[in-house]
């Protein structure tokens, strides 16, 4: 048994690699119900990892604080397995969030300033600063055609033309890119995870644009939690343009812990680790619901993020029904994108197709974002009507809500405590909405 073998044993995967064909090199899951302890953690990243990058220049790919994920401790044992790179620097793939300051880099993967100059002084950690423009380069082109064959059925003149894929320079200059990050079910791609750490993640513009417009002409039901979209085939069809060598490290999250570890080539082990996350992070329920409190965690900072509780539980909204985004923190609708939001509002699709003249301006991103928050619905005669009515229950006054085309209820006058144990009255109470998708059975 040579040393590689004796990780993967430890790790309790199998001996012998599989190949990129088979599956993931790891594939660690724990049993129904229950979690991973730290040891088997980093046991699987030891088995998948170590020795894998040796002298090579890694780029590594990380979520940013938006995402629920046991960071630090997939930092420390990724570290650990790196340690003989020629170098390392960490990227985390912001899309076009805001960028993180020095410190909450720090804080993002667990470490003071003072243990980040001890333990790891030739790593780097910085984010994808996707607002300069130098830092991205052309990998190439997919073409109007390519992106019609793989848009099929939901193929719409606005998407444009060829798409010029433009990615983090970083990722053409390594030898070697690993991705470290969680997969949940997702309102754009299906799954999220895998290569959308380069697309969106350390993207250009054109990409983020397209793609988050091909999933908005899907509609969010008609792509959360479905493992096979179009936007997946797109950013997988762009992730072969990039000639670096990907590995993939997908975890799978249950509460603060992880119920899987997959490691490989990243299609596979991206495969493996949305087939778990349809298991964990999917809740069926035998009727739609006709109210929904969908409380926002913390870690959502601004409705472009907060979003989210809405979009994992409109598969579960009835029909004319309501859902509350509960986020009292919340004051902000979007740092980087705000203006062009509060000048459009939140509509759904047809709003903005029928009247494109109107819009055709607007960031295809900015406009997908509206119509998944907004939900279904038609637009018929200059009438919108949207499926549901959504809500806001933040800092954001009542009169800009209304001007965003949402709902307002002050949050100091809602009682969670009052919401809990109703589903029986249609009435659903999510303490912590945006990861979690709820769906109902048979629809």
């Amino acid at each position: 048994m040579d040393d590689s073998d004796r990780r993967r044993a430890a790790a309790g995967v199998p001996a012998t690699d599989p190949g990129p064909a088979a599956g993931p090199s790891v594939a660690l899951a724990a049993e129904a119900g229950a979690v991973l302890d730290e040891e088997q953690v980093l046991a699987a990243l030891a088995a998948g990892l170590a020795g894998r990058f040796t002298n090579q220049r890694v780029l590594v790919l990380i979520p940013d604080h938006t995402r629920t994920v046991p960071l630090p401790l997939l930092f420390r044992g990724a570290m650990r397995a790196l340690d003989d790179a020629a170098a390392v620097t960490v990227m985390v793939a912001l899309g076009t969030h805001v960028p993180l300051d020095d410190a909450h880099l720090l804080r993002l993967v667990g470490l003071t300033a003072e243990e980040k100059a001890r333990d790891y002084p030739r790593v780097r950690i910085v984010n994808h600063a996707w607002y300069e423009p130098d830092t991205l380069v052309s990998i190439g082109t997919l073409s109007q055609a390519r992106i019609e064959e793989i848009a099929g059925a939901r193929w719409h003149p606005t998407l444009g033309g060829d798409v010029d894929v433009r990615l983090n320079r970083a990722a053409v200059e390594a030898d070697h890119v690993l991705i470290l990050g969680p997969t949940f079910p997702h309102e754009v791609v299906g799954y999220s995870g895998g290569a959308k750490y380069l697309f969106p993640g350390i993207s250009g513009h054109d990409m983020i644009n397209v793609t988050h417009w091909l999933g908005a002409l899907a509609g969010v039901r008609g792509t959360i939690g479905i493992k096979h979209t179009p936007v997946r085939d797109m950013i997988h069809a762009a992730a072969e343009l990039l000639h670096t060598p990907v590995t993939l490290a997908a975890v799978v999250v249950e509460g603060k812990d992880l119920a899987g570890v997959f490691i490989g080539e990243h299609e596979r082990a991206w495969s493996a680790a949305a087939d778990l996350s349809s298991e964990r992070h999917v809740r069926w329920v035998d009727r739609p619901f006709d109210r929904v409190l969908s409380c926002a965690p913390p870690m959502y900072e601004e409705l472009w993020t907060a979003g989210k509780a809405m979009y994992k539980l409109e598969p579960a909204l009835a029909e004319g029904g309501e859902l509350i985004i509960y986020a009292p923190h919340l004051s902000e609708v979007s740092a980087v994108h705000g203006e062009h939001i509060e000048a459009i509002g939140y509509h759904v699709l047809e709003y903005f197709l029928k009247q494109w003249d109107r819009f055709s301006a607007i960031p295809l991103g900015v406009l997908a974002h509206s119509t998944h928050v907004r939900g279904d619905g038609r637009f018929e005669d200059g009438v919108e009507y949207p499926r549901a009515k959504v809500t806001l229950a933040s800092r954001i006054p009542p009169e800009k809500c209304t001007a965003l085309s949402l709902g307002y209820l002050d949050p100091a006058g809602i009682d969670p405590a009052e919401w809990i144990g109703r589903e029986d009255e249609g009435i659903l109470y999510v303490a912590k909405a945006g990861e979690t998708l709820y769906r109902q059975k048979g629809g």
